[in-house]
């Protein structure tokens, strides 16, 4: 059953008259009923794109939240072949909110990394929602060792709130196993292609998205706080979350124009949610682009590219 936000009230009020004339049509095949039910379908088609073509920052966060959105597991399943799920960091513990292995991506051998967030209830407990605690960071570490000494390219799949900020985390060096996540993906001698496919918090998503190209998907977010998070610590008012999500520049549009990132991957009409295979096919075509511009370079040449890039973010220009 699809599951409507706030702003697509108006969207959700045609689909259900729409849905209330398709089921009479089971007893009655009155060619007026028929062409209502069209007509009502063209005007809920005509709406959404009306309000998917004027986002706000604060509904891009809802649709890049929507818990039908394609999660990683999803995208592994639809772009890559022969998977390989590894687990467990060999210090610790397996952590499930990071997910990776090895498989192939349109027939070559890949290494594949991304935040899960589940997408049940069981599920997002299992996975902790996507926050992922030392462990899984270090997983990661160990998966991109592996890639870089057999010669394999990285994916890695962006989705999380932010790194898991509990005491047993903290106790176990969560700070420390980010900067080395981000440390390996600096080093890796492959090329690596990281997409922002929902939201990309903090220190938690830069530890797998420190890329070669940075992907992101038309109704993703990425930024160093949750915009309820920085309404909590500007003005101690996690009601102003809209504010802050419109001052912090955190959708795809914005970190283009700033260098954050280098390509915005485009979503059907209605978000990703509603045509999860077109998404992440539009991914996957974006991901082999990038594969074949970096397939050109050098293990020393893709480091000082990575380098460079990172470095110059923020910079003043003028």
């Amino acid at each position: 059953m699809r599951s409507y936000l706030d702003f697509e009230k108006p969207v959700a009020e045609v689909d259900a008259k729409a849905e209330e004339l398709k089921a009479l049509t089971d007893a009655d095949t009155s060619p007026a009923i028929r062409e209502e039910v069209v007509r009502l379908e063209g005007k809920a088609a005509e709406t959404l794109a009306a309000l998917y073509a004027g986002l706000t920052p604060w509904q891009k966060t809802q649709v890049a939240r929507h818990p039908q959105r394609p999660h990683a597991l999803d995208y592994i399943a639809g772009m890559i072949t022969d998977f390989t799920l590894f687990a467990g960091d060999r210090k610790f513990a397996e952590d499930e909110a990071i997910v990776g292995g090895l498989g192939r991506f349109r027939g070559e051998s890949v290494c594949i990394i991304g935040h899960e967030k589940g997408s049940s209830t069981e599920a997002r407990l299992k996975h902790n929602f996507g926050m992922a605690r030392p462990e899984g960071y270090r997983k990661a570490v160990r998966l991109m060792d592996m890639a870089d000494r057999f010669d394999l390219p990285v994916i890695a799949l962006v989705d999380t709130p932010g790194a898991y900020p509990g005491i047993g985390a903290e106790e176990r060096g969560q700070a420390e196993a980010i900067a080395r996540s981000t440390d390996a993906c600096l080093a890796l001698g492959v090329p690596n292609v990281a997409v922002v496919i929902g939201e990309g918090g903090s220190g938690g998503a830069i530890a797998i998205a420190t890329a070669n190209r940075v992907l992101m998907l038309q109704n993703s977010i990425y930024s160093v706080i949750s915009p309820e998070g920085a309404a909590s610590i500007l003005w101690r008012d996690t009601a102003k979350a809209q504010e802050a999500a419109t001052n912090m520049k955190i959708t795809a549009e914005d970190l283009l124009r700033f260098g954050v990132i280098d390509k915005i991957v485009p979503e059907p009409v209605g978000g990703a949610h509603r045509n999860p295979a077109a998404t992440i096919a539009a991914a996957a075509d974006a991901i082999a682009v990038a594969f074949t511009e970096l397939g050109r370079l050098d293990r020393e040449t893709l480091r000082r590219q990575r380098r460079d890039k990172f470095l110059a973010i923020g910079r003043a220009v003028g």
